[in-house]
C-alpha cells in the first residue's frame, strides 16, 4: 500500500465519521462551552446549604436573602444552559450567564483570585461572542 492509498483511506474513514457524527457535534460543542456553568449549578444544588450558610455568614444577610441569592444563582445557571443547549433564547440565556458571572464576583469577593479569572475568561469570551453574533 503506498502512502496515497493510506491517505485516500484515511480521508474516506474521516468523511465517513463526520457524515455519522454531524447532526451531534453542535450540540456536544455547547454543551463543552457550558460545561462551567452546569457544573457550578450541579454543585451549587448538591451544596445548597453549605452554599446559603456561606453567604448568610459573610454578608451578614440573613437566612432570606441568602436563599434568595443561591436560587437566583442555581436557576440563572442551569436555566440559561438549558435555553442555550435548546437553542431558545440564546442571547438572553448568555446576557444573564453574563449576569451571574458578574453577581459571584461580587458576592463571593473574587474579583482579584487568579483561579476564578482563569476559569471565567473563556466563559466571558464564549458569553459575548454568542451574545454578539446572536447565533443560536
Amino acid at each position: 500500500m503506498g502512502q496515497e492509498e493510506l491517505m485516500s483511506q484515511a480521508e474516506d474513514v474521516a468523511d465517513q465519521f463526520l457524515r455519522v457524527t454531524k447532526q451531534y457535534l453542535p450540540h456536544l460543542a455547547r454543551l463543552c462551552l457550558i460545561s462551567t456553568f452546569l457544573e457550578d449549578g450541579i454543585r451549587m444544588w448538591f451544596q445548597w446549604n453549605e452554599q446559603k450558610d456561606y453567604i448568610e455568614a459573610t454578608w451578614g444577610c440573613g437566612y432570606f436573602l441568602a436563599t434568595c441569592f443561591v436560587l437566583l444563582n442555581l436557576t440563572g445557571q442551569l436555566g440559561g444552559c438549558v435555553l442555550i443547549l435548546s437553542r431558545h433564547f440564546v442571547q438572553y440565556a448568555c446576557f444573564g450567564l453574563f449576569g451571574i458571572i458578574a453577581l459571584q464576583t461580587v458576592a463571593y469577593s473574587i474579583l482579584w483570585d487568579i483561579k476564578f479569572l482563569m476559569r471565567t475568561a473563556a466563559d466571558w469570551m464564549f458569553l459575548v461572542c454568542r451574545a454578539i453574533l446572536g447565533k443560536p
